[in-house]
Parts: structure tokens; C-alpha cells; sequence
């Protein structure tokens, strides 16, 4: 018989809430239309207790589907004073009634969006390395000023 892979399981790694400044529009641009938002600040907790600071971004390509492309880039300060490098990429996709409420100026409910992201660590302290071993996938939502997501370690 022929060993299988494991199947992979997920298990509740930290939260984060990330505070984010205005948006500033590119408009449409050779890689599509380009939306910048700025990271002015918020926390990593449970399981992981760190202050993001500001001067991160996302780094949005607003699809022609009413989508976002996510690629957030933020640092955050552990409580010990390390570093931390995260980057969060992934889609945020509104249901077609989401999309509609939208162009009414509504905001729909966040179980109208599909807000899915890959979370990846660069450290350089030995005591957090652990985090550069694995790989996270988080489950997100969005609020007028917040981005609130719930990371899971890939077992």
C-alpha cells in the first residue's frame, strides 16, 4: 500500500484587528484599479500578543466583479520589543446582492462578503521563528475604520 499525505486540519492560532486610514484611489492602472489603504495601527491577541504599528498598507486590485485583491503588508512590536513582518493576502468578494447594496450606498452585513486570507510571518528572533514554520489562513471581516480576521495555523 502507498502512504497517503495527512490531511490537513486547521487550529485557532491569534485574532487581529487592524485600524486603517482613508482609502486613497489610483484608479485603473496597467495591473488593474488600484486602491491603497493605510494601517494606522491595532493588535495581535491570543496566542500571540503584539502592537501592529502604523505605516503598513493594503495594497488593494479592485476587481471588475465588485472583489478586492488583498495584499497587506504591517509590522507589529511584541511586548518583549521584537519585530514582527506580516503579510495577509487574499479576496474579499461580495455576494451579488452585497455588490447591488453597495452601489445603492448600503453597507451589507459581513456574512455577505467571502473575506478569505493567507497570513505569512517574517521574524528575526529565534523565539518567534516558530511562526516563520507555518502557515496561516484567516477568516476576515471589515468595518468602517477596522479589519478584524481570525488566524488558524495549517496543522
Amino acid at each position: 500500500m502507498t502512504a497517503q499525505p495527512p490531511v490537513p486540519g486547521l487550529e485557532a492560532a491569534f485574532g487581529v484587528e487592524v485600524r486603517v486610514g482613508l482609502p486613497a484611489d489610483h484608479g485603473v492602472t496597467r495591473a488593474g484599479h488600484r486602491r491603497v489603504v493605510p494601517i494606522i495601527g491595532g493588535g495581535i491577541y491570543g496566542g500571540l500578543d503584539a502592537e501592529i504599528l502604523p505605516g503598513g498598507a493594503d495594497w488593494q486590485r479592485i476587481r471588475p466583479d465588485g472583489g478586492c485583491e488583498i495584499d497587506a503588508r504591517y509590522s507589529a512590536v511584541t511586548p518583549d520589543g521584537e519585530l514582527l513582518y506580516l503579510r495577509a493576502e487574499g479576496l474579499r468578494i461580495p455576494a451579488p446582492e452585497a455588490a447591488a447594496a453597495l452601489l445603492r450606498g448600503e453597507q451589507p452585513g459581513p456574512e455577505q462578503f467571502y473575506f478569505r486570507t493567507t497570513v505569512s510571518f517574517e521574524a528575526s528572533s529565534g523565539r518567534w521563528a516558530h511562526l516563520e514554520r507555518s502557515l496561516f489562513v484567516a477568516s476576515g471581516l471589515r468595518e468602517a475604520d477596522t479589519v478584524r480576521y481570525t488566524a488558524y495555523r495549517v496543522t
